[in-house]
């Protein structure tokens, strides 16, 4: 099961295994207050797709199809399968910094996780 959470927001036991999957550190939180099991990089958008979509949060879609697109090629598909590995023994908590709880990366990791 994957659930998302904004980083920023306070730890809880049904979070189960917690995963930073932004490729930057969120901004103003240190990492005890952040309580991340693992930051997981590689899952990420690249920076010149997160730069894209920074740009134009209307595009979620065209975001949503590029990113899976990203998924299926080295380093984010052995990342994407440690994910789906977790997800299958427990609760996994997608986290994230973005401002936007509808439409991140998080949320578009978790459709695209979800669908496999």
């Amino acid at each position: 099961m994957f659930k998302i959470k904004r980083v920023y927001e306070a730890a809880d036991p049904a979070d189960g295994r917690r995963v930073l999957v932004d490729r930057l550190w969120p901004r103003g939180i240190n990492r005890e207050r952040a309580a991340i099991d693992v930051w997981l990089k590689d899952v990420a958008p690249s920076d010149t797709l997160r730069r894209e979509f920074h740009g134009n949060p209307d595009a979620w879609e065209v975001f949503r199809a590029a990113y899976a697109a990203e998924l299926e090629h080295e380093p984010a598909a052995s990342a994407a399968a440690e994910l789906l590995e977790w997800g299958r023994a427990g609760t996994v908590t997608l986290l994230y910094a973005a401002k936007d709880e509808a439409r991140n990366n998080a949320e578009a990791l978790r459709l695209w996780l979800e669908g496999r």
